[in-house]
């Protein structure tokens, strides 16, 4: 049973266009397996930085001229 797709309309630049055409002869995929694919990748990472976010959502803030003077201090800047 094939997965049910939904279909949608996305506009590329010409040479984008021809670029994702040629990879998809050379990787004997189509251009929507290969956009998919890029979007998965894309919102994955998405995922994982919220992730990192809300790990770290209670770590305490450090005033950026702390973070500067600490620097300087210890000979880094």
């Amino acid at each position: 049973m094939k997965t049910m797709t939904k279909r949608a309309t996305v506009y590329f630049d010409p040479e984008l266009h021809q670029a994702l055409r040629m990879k998809a002869v050379l990787t004997d995929h189509s251009i929507s397996d290969i956009v998919n694919d890029a979007v998965k990748y894309a919102l994955t990472e998405d995922a994982e930085d919220l992730a990192v976010f809300e790990e770290r959502a209670y770590e305490p803030s450090l005033d950026f001229e702390d973070v500067l003077k600490d620097l300087k201090q210890s000979g880094k800047i």
